[in-house]
């Protein structure tokens, strides 16, 4: 039972990739690695609801080959 799990948290975490949900978590880890490094942010952090209006507001400005 442990190995279905583990592979359907492995299947999520793919589709997740795939699909760019995990672009907040990415962002967030970005933002800290150069917080660390000592370079300092133009901006604060966003919140993850900043982060998507964001991008939305990015993808109407800029709209590229997507399906919807």
């Amino acid at each position: 039972m442990a190995g279905v799990r583990k592979g359907a948290r492995g299947v999520a975490w793919y589709l997740k990739g795939l699909l760019g949900e995990d672009a907040y978590e990415k962002y967030v880890a970005h933002h800290e690695a150069d917080a660390a490094s000592g370079a300092h942010a133009a901006h604060p952090l966003m919140t993850e609801r900043e982060f998507w209006r964001d991008q939305t507001d990015r993808q109407d400005q800029n709209p590229q080959g997507r399906c919807c």
